[in-house]
């Protein structure tokens, strides 16, 4: 396919899906009830919510700073504060277009060479990729029995069985597949695997290795308090089981990569992961309005702001 025709593909698609998934939602859930929904919100929980996720931004900013000193740069706080704010913004329009943008700001006010700062932009995603996995795996740890259950109403139990070993045969020879092949894909993949074990263990060798990997737990922490705090918001939603909002939480960070910022994608991401549970649809469809645009809205401000003030703030340079 021609490169052009691709990249067009990649911008095109997500924003097509967003455009989709919003059609979707207020065809389930008009425009009307979702504003009731948002006038008779707690804001007391969204605020604080709201406050939660500020932070697990900062402790990001703050983290990157460590990544950056094994070579030899000692940047601003400010600078990568506002790098940080920046890339959200600017994800917001291409996707992943905001890591470039955060590298190349580096590089522009710190001096820092373009492909260092990209690099520790990815060394960072590798440690954000394991605390997911981590994630996932807690989640079907504790909701091990729910999932078995959830599993054999809706299909035999024979052939779960046969389709976990089918499963496990066919991964095996996948992996003895990667390890063989010299395609392209196949190359891509083990590049992908040998970066994330790479960078799992450059992690240990940091000289500040145990604040970036406290900061990396403190950054997801504060990612699913701001999501259980903001449960509370909407008095239809009390008590929810921790496995709703383990399971909530995992699809809708998912579902931010499949559209421009998860718009579109966020909110019903929650629903679908939400009735699994039988916790009332519309409640919960509104629920993910609100987190995403509670959220979506402190990126806008402050990645605004950020790209405003940057200039300013290195006015000396």
């Amino acid at each position: 396919m021609n490169k052009s025709i691709l990249k067009i593909l990649k911008i095109s698609l997500p924003i097509l899906l967003g455009v989709f998934l919003i059609w979707y939602s207020l065809s389930k859930l008009s425009f009307q009830e979702l504003l009731s929904y948002f006038k008779s919100a707690d804001y007391v929980y969204i605020c604080l919510g709201v406050f939660l996720g500020f932070l697990s931004h900062l402790s990001r900013a703050y983290r990157w700073t460590f990544m950056l000193e094994p070579l030899g740069y000692k940047i601003k706080f400010g600078n990568s504060f506002m790098a940080v704010f920046a890339t959200y913004l600017i994800n917001y329009t291409i996707p992943r277009a905001g890591e470039v943008a955060r590298a190349s700001i580096l590089t522009n006010y710190e001096g820092v060479p373009f492909e260092k700062g990209f690099g520790t932009i990815v060394a960072e995603r590798i440690a954000d990729v394991l605390v997911m996995i981590l994630i996932i795996s807690i989640t079907l740890f504790l909701e091990f029995d729910f999932i078995y259950n959830f599993l054999v109403e809706r299909f035999n139990p024979s052939k779960i069985i046969i389709g976990f070993l089918g499963l496990i045969i066919l991964i095996f020879f996948f992996i003895f597949y990667i390890k063989k092949s010299n395609s392209k894909i196949a190359v891509k993949i083990k590049s992908f695997v040998n970066g994330l074990i790479e960078g799992a263990l450059s992690i240990f060798k940091m000289k500040k290795k145990w604040p970036f990997i406290f900061h990396t737990f403190f950054i997801w922490g504060m990612y699913v308090l701001m999501f259980y705090v903001t449960t509370f918001a909407i008095p239809q939603l009390n008590n929810i089981p921790l496995g709703a909002i383990l399971i909530a939480f995992i699809l809708a960070s998912f579902s931010i990569a499949a559209t421009n910022g998860g718009i579109g994608s966020y909110p019903e991401a929650i629903v679908l992961a939400f009735l699994l549970f039988n916790l009332p649809e519309n409640p919960s469809r509104a629920f993910g309005w609100i987190m995403w645009t509670s959220q979506t809205a402190l990126v806008i401000l402050f990645g605004g702001l950020s790209l405003l003030y940057l200039p300013i703030y290195n006015r000396k340079k």
